[in-house]
Parts: C-alpha cells; structure tokens; sequence
C-alpha cells in the first residue's frame, strides 16, 4: 500500500439503477419495493475500491471491518443513485471513508467505512483454517 499522502483526500465514485430484484421485497428483507439497504452499502463500496484499488501492492486486496450507515430517505424501482466514497485516513493498513449516495440532488444515506487491506493468500488460508476449525475470522 502506497502513502498516506497520496490517498487522503481522493474520491471514488460508483452508481446504479434500481431494478426490481434490489428491493426489499425481492431480497426478503422487508414488504416495501424500495432500494435494500444492503444495496446501499455496497454502492458505497464499490466507490470505495475506485479510490486506492491502482494503490494496492500485487496481492493485497481489502475487506470491509466497520460501517456506520444513517438512510435518510427511499429509493424507488427504475431510479439511479449514485455514491462517492472520500478517504479520509489511513493509519496502518486501514483506510475511513466519508461516503454518500445521492438520487440527484436528493441525499439518501451517508457513512463512514472502514476497510482494511489484506495480504490475499494468507488472509484466504487463515480464513479457511478457522472456517474448518469452526471459529470465525477476525
């Protein structure tokens, strides 16, 4: 992972329009056809990852370890949103993101994220140890 210098303060952006399937209803989650909060969250990862994705080393990869969602308003089928992810540290290998996710004008859900970056293969070995050994990774 390159400098702190380098990725604080770049913004990612990522969008998508709201079909019939990423709705409550469709996902389980509820009775209502509005956009699925978890949908949500990963449009805002998604813009994330267009931050520091060129600035990872070959074989480093990330995953989401905290996000504090507020939705401030729904989001009907046919819509498009859009998101965009700030970073606004980077202490160690872990990287906060403002993020927020707009219908145009119309704010409809803000966070903060934390993602932290992972050394590929012995991140997938040790979560496949403690999955057969029956114990969750951290």
């Amino acid at each position: 992972m390159r400098s702190e210098s380098e990725i604080v303060g770049l913004v990612g952006f990522s969008s998508m329009y709201v079909r019939p399937g990423d709705c409550l209803a469709a996902l389980g989650v509820g009775d209502l056809p509005i956009l699925a909060t978890s949908l949500l969250t990963n449009l805002m990862e998604s813009a994330s990852l267009c931050v520091f994705g060129d600035f990872l080393e070959n074989g480093e990869s990330s995953r989401l370890t905290m996000i504090g969602i507020e939705v401030l308003d729904s989001v009907a089928i046919g819509s498009e949103v859009r998101a965009s992810a700030t970073c606004t540290d980077l202490s160690g290998r872990e990287l906060t993101f403002i993020c927020d996710v707009f219908q145009g004008d119309r704010e409809i859900a803000r966070a903060e994220m934390k993602r932290a970056v992972v050394e590929r293969v012995s991140f997938l070995a040790r979560t496949a140890a403690q999955s057969i050994m029956g114990h969750t990774p951290h």
